[in-house]
């Protein structure tokens, strides 16, 4: 329960200093075009603080984590957060610097939204099995 709490708080910190960080770079270089920083804030907050909020209450209603994949679905998940997020900073600043952003940035945060994926096939299988008292 714990490190559920400590990662939406961690993400709801990161969260908000994303929409700082978006409004202040884009503010000092007079940017008022497109870029992903300005989701960066939104997608911290509901993959990264909601989810974990929500987590919290079904754990507590349902222990999850006795699952034996929970672990795995927690590192998983959390890696394809902060690869995915990184990315979009990433290709968001470059927006604003005014520097196009090659197929690397796109492949890697195409990886990011992969793994992001197996950790959400993974939370519902753990899900499955405990709503539904079987084995996955």
């Amino acid at each position: 329960m714990k490190k559920l709490y400590a990662a939406a708080l961690g993400y709801m910190i990161a969260g908000l200093l994303s929409g700082i960080y978006y409004r202040e770079l884009t503010k000092a270089l007079n940017f008022s075009g497109e870029t992903m920083l300005s989701v960066l804030h939104t997608h911290l907050l509901i993959l990264g603080m909601f989810f974990f909020l929500i987590l919290i209450s079904l754990e507590k209603l349902f222990q999850l984590s006795t699952n034996k994949r929970f672990s795995l679905f927690f590192w998983i998940y959390n890696i394809g957060v902060v690869w995915t997020i990184t990315l979009m900073a990433i290709h968001g600043t470059l927006d604003v610097l005014g520097i196009t952003s090659g197929p690397a940035i796109a492949g890697l945060a195409g990886m990011g939204h992969i793994i992001l994926s197996i950790g959400l096939i993974l939370f519902f299988m753990i899900l499955k099995e405990v709503l539904f008292n079987k084995k996955a």
